[in-house]
């Protein structure tokens, strides 16, 4: 069962370190509150939040199709493809990024909603058309792939604590390390974490996607 918890850490920490509308976020509210060094933690139970009624809401409407192989098999082996897509696509944006010395957080930050930190995490996760592709594509068949009803809740609390994990890890150190100075990141350092992210998304959707063909889901 502790596979669960790791694997969707892992999945949930590589996508997170991609910049993107939640980090931005996160890097404007470090800068601008006056505690922004707790600004993450409020931003992501806004996040976590609404991924948990998200999670409520997919395993509930496929729950007549839990007894369906073909559905089962499908979704897991969809799932595999948005993650090598998804790397490829990280790893050649970030090829084709021109990195300055330092990759300065200032100069990303979010432009537009700038209210409470707990309702932003919830409107800039909605705001995120990746973020749905996401969780239909990509965190659906991770619980599709683990088996994960409605009716086994100790399965997905470890899901969903290990997907939030992934966040927390991330963008909690960031905000505390805006609030207290610092404006850039190791432009090279980064870079190579970044690849790396996309490397590990490519090889285990591969990897997804092979254990599918040789050991189909079974009822």
């Amino acid at each position: 069962m502790i596979e669960i918890f790791i694997i969707s850490f892992l999945v949930a920490l590589s996508g997170a370190l991609f910049p993107g509308p939640l980090l931005n976020f996160t890097i404007y509210k470090a800068l601008k509150q006056k505690r922004g060094y707790l600004t993450a933690i409020y931003i992501l139970l806004g996040h976590s939040t609404i991924e948990l009624a998200l999670i409520i809401a997919l395993l509930a409407g496929a729950t007549i199709f839990f007894q369906n192989i073909i559905f089962l098999t499908l979704v897991q082996f969809i799932g595999g493809i948005f993650l090598v897509i998804y790397g490829i696509v990280s790893i050649k944006g970030v090829l084709n990024t021109k990195y300055e010395t330092d990759y300065t957080l200032e100069g990303n930050i979010i432009k537009g909603y700038k209210g409470n930190s707990y309702v932003g995490g919830i409107l800039v996760s909605l705001s995120n058309p990746f973020w749905t592709i996401w969780w239909a594509g990509i965190g659906f068949s991770l619980m599709v792939d683990f088996n994960i009803t409605l009716l086994k809740p100790l399965e997905m609390l470890l899901f969903f604590l290990g997907h939030e994990l992934g966040d927390i890890v991330w963008y909690l150190p960031i905000s505390i390390f805006v609030y207290y100075g610092g404006k850039s990141l190791n432009s090279r350092i980064y870079k190579y974490v970044l690849l790396a992210c996309g490397a590990f998304m490519i090889a285990f959707g591969i990897y997804y996607v092979f254990d599918i063909v040789f050991s189909p889901p079974t009822l």
